[in-house]
């Protein structure tokens, strides 16, 4: 059995204990999207927000399938400095320490993270984002992530999922002038080097005529 076999049948366990009946099956493209920004859509669609029959004690939500979680963004330096932590289990103790068996506390950065496992990056993302109750596991069945754009849900009815436009909050006055200040400010330091160049210029120029 292939790998992509194996995701592809993993993928596909776990549907006979959701009630499919009247869920819609929406597709998120990650290719190029914002981790935060695509997980916050993603959860609000999993938990039924977007329906006006929603209540915090159904579980009203629509199975999303995500693809190419391989090709997410982030912003800022996430890449090198967001770890992951996780406890192996194993207790501190000082056998363990005398033959430097120190593997309990374990930690990943999301870069290497996206090397081993880019779908995990995703469901943290999203499964942090949802309430901690009883809907919690139904609501995590109902993620189905893929590092590709291979899916074995073509049979389903697929709706894919636009993305709302990024709303970006406008500069306070203040802050708004300064930035004014700072862009007139480099021109003209950008206009006085110039200047200076050509003073040069024409002084060497000068200079070669008074020596001919």
């Amino acid at each position: 059995m292939s790998i992509i076999s194996f995701f592809m049948q993993r993928a596909l366990a776990g549907l006979r204990r959701i009630n499919l009946e009247g869920l819609r099956w929406r597709v998120f493209d990650a290719k190029g999207q914002v981790l935060g920004r695509l997980a916050s859509q993603i959860s609000t669609v999993i938990q039924g927000k977007d329906k006006p029959t929603y209540a915090p004690n159904r579980d009203d939500g629509d199975m999303c399938i995500v693809l190419n979680a391989k090709d997410i963004c982030v912003t800022g330096r996430k890449l090198t400095d967001k770890v992951y932590h996780w406890h192996t289990g194993q207790p501190d103790s000082e056998l363990f320490l005398a033959h430097r068996y120190v593997g309990h506390l374990k930690e990943r950065s999301l870069k290497d993270q996206m090397a081993k496992d880019p779908t995990e990056v995703i469901r943290k993302a999203v499964m942090r984002m949802l309430p901690r109750n009883k809907l919690r596991d139904d609501r995590d069945r109902k993620l189905r992530i893929f590092a590709g754009g291979e899916h074995p849900f073509s049979d389903r009815p697929l709706e894919p999922y636009v993305m709302p436009p990024r709303q970006v909050r406008e500069l306070r006055p203040r802050v708004r002038r300064a930035m004014i200040r700072a862009e007139k400010k480099a021109e003209q330091q950008k206009q006085g080097g110039m200047d200076t160049r050509k003073g040069r210029k024409k002084e060497e120029e000068k200079a070669e005529l008074i020596e001919a």
